[in-house]
């Protein structure tokens, strides 16, 4: 059957990255018009600029859900403007800019009505926002989470968090690993990088391997300014991108800035992650619990707090997997014109499922946001590559404060990374990973159906891991102790609340195979009925 004309309900989940396509904003009957129009705009805008590739007409095809002559069709009405042209085996290369093209700049016309549906079940939300001092010389600010172990059997769990609680965990021996946060490390593209890695060698000259910006290697902020254009929704010139070593590093610039302007309090959403929590208090920030919901962060908590900034993961939520939808983002849209501060953590905003593309906060008010990306969850944590973006009056006062912490990141692998987004390999090795990160996930969330049939999961339609919560007063940080002990390493759900929430688990499944998957669901089945009794 064709897909050119899909029903209702496909159309109104049907999307693609590139360019945030909405096939539902699309004509009955005019696909090929409106997709020619839609690329015709990102070319006179600045978001395709000349020398960029379009997507193969394939690919493009399988994300929109329509038949390849819907895409090749807008694609020849282009080429016969001049404005993109195939070559080959090198792909659709834009060639030209309209007549009437402007620069593009940080303004946008996008309107912020975009009203996310979320597959299976949504966190309630907890209490009212709560402000938790930042840690003193002794350590961090205490959970209400104080479970004790019997001896010997995950010590990491034992207490509140410490500030080694991610290393100490990591270095905990498991068979099977289900902690969230990472990709699948063995899907590495070793051969594209190392062949990225010898065209960078052969063009660079003596001089190139001297000290660099402090900003970022320029061709890599030109990459990281068409990524987030194509994928994401900005529009930003490579002067407005700062290379940092990951989100953490951004976290602590952002921080530094803050401090200087005299705000020492940042509002965080509840539950959140422990580790920017961590991150933000020890650069002697205090920390507000806003509560979640399953529109996302509370806008009227936020607003009651009186706290000057936020952070938030708008895209994909960390760890309930909500999306922040329309309304509630056109409320923090206003609590930000009104003076508010947003730091926008896009996290696992590139790996989505079954739900379509959500365009970054930043596109939408780029005047009051910090953005934050990485490669950590695309290619490797490993790399410690990352890209901030800044309001205009803040952008000297980061670039300042990243000089005199490092002069800058490491040139080579910026020259790497900016050679697989511009030629698409980067690209290709996302979709891959999505159909991987999709087999894995359906067979952890059939094994929770048959071994964990009372718990209920959360955020299945995007990111790297699931949330599961249970009714019944159990202590998550007893069930991630006894689990560890079994073979299974998880993190409990109450590690990333501030103020008291509901019991449960955050488990990755991204780095394990369906059968370890499967397994490691199985064992933690029968941790949960032992400990239901």
């Amino acid at each position: 059957m064709s897909r050119s004309k899909p029903d209702p309900v496909d159309r109104s989940k049907t999307g693609a990255d590139f360019l945030q396509l909405h096939l539902a904003e699309a004509p009955p009957g005019g696909l090929s018009d409106w997709l020619a129009e839609r690329l015709r705009r990102a070319i006179a805008d600045g978001r395709l600029p000349v020398g960029s590739k379009l997507p193969p007409s394939r690919v493009l095809a399988e994300e929109l859900r329509v038949s390849r002559g819907v895409i090749t069709e807008a694609y020849q009405r282009l080429t016969e403007d001049g404005q993109i042209a195939g070559r080959g085996r090198a792909g659709t290369i834009v060639l030209a800019a309209p007549l009437a093209a402007h620069p593009a700049t940080n303004t946008t016309t996008h309107t912020a009505a975009h009203t996310i549906s979320v597959a299976y079940s949504d966190i309630a939300a907890p209490g009212d926002a709560a402000r938790v001092t930042a840690p003193d010389a002794a350590g961090a600010a205490r959970s209400p989470f104080h479970p004790r172990s019997r001896p010997g059997v995950g010590s990491v769990f034992w207490e509140e968090p410490a500030a080694d609680v991610f290393e100490s965990l990591r270095a905990g021996a498991a068979r099977i690993d289900l902690t969230p946060g990472v990709p699948d490390l063995t899907a590495f593209p070793r051969a594209a990088w190392l062949r990225a890695e010898r065209q960078v060698l052969a063009r660079l000259s003596p001089g190139d391997f001297g000290y660099g910006d402090p900003r970022g290697a320029r061709p890599f902020r030109d990459a990281v300014a068409h990524w987030l254009a194509r994928n994401r929704g900005i529009r930003a010139e490579p002067d407005d991108v700062v290379i940092v070593a990951g989100v953490s590093q951004a976290l602590g610039l952002v921080a530094g800035v803050l401090l200087d302007e005299g705000i020492d309090e940042i509002a965080l959403e509840d539950p959140g992650s422990l580790g920017v929590r961590q991150h933000l208090q020890s650069h002697r920030l205090a920390t507000t619990a806003i509560p979640v919901d399953a529109a996302g962060l509370r806008v009227d908590a936020l607003r009651a707090s009186g706290a000057p900034a936020v952070v938030l993961t708008p895209a994909h939520q960390f760890p309930t997997g909500v999306v922040l939808d329309g309304p509630r983002r056109r409320e923090l849209l206003r609590w930000a014109r009104e003076g508010g501060l947003l730091l926008e953590d896009d996290y696992d905003a590139e790996h989505r499922y079954d739900r379509p593309p959500v365009p970054a906060v930043y596109s939408l008010l780029p005047e009051q946001v910090f953005y934050t990306g990485s490669v950590s969850k695309i290619l490797a944590p490993a790399l410690r590559v990352g890209w901030l973006l800044a309001p205009p009056r803040y952008r000297d006062a980061i670039i300042a404060r990243k000089r005199y912490a490092d002069l800058g990141n490491a040139v080579l692998p910026q020259l790497v990374l900016a050679e697989l987004m511009e030629t698409g390999a980067m690209e290709r090795h996302l979709r891959m990973l999505r159909n991987r990160h999709r087999r894995r996930r359906d067979a952890m969330i059939e094994a929770i159906g048959t071994h964990l049939p009372r718990a209920r999961v959360h955020g299945a339609a995007a990111g790297l891991h699931l949330m599961i919560t249970f009714d019944a007063a159990v202590r998550d940080t007893q069930l991630a102790a006894e689990a560890l002990a079994r073979g299974v390493k998880t993190q409990p759900l109450s590690w990333h609340y501030q103020q008291p929430g509901e019991p449960g688990l955050v488990l990755g499944y991204a780095a394990c195979t369906p059968s370890d998957a499967a397994e490691g669901i199985a064992i933690l089945g029968r941790v949960v009925r032992e400990a239901l009794g």
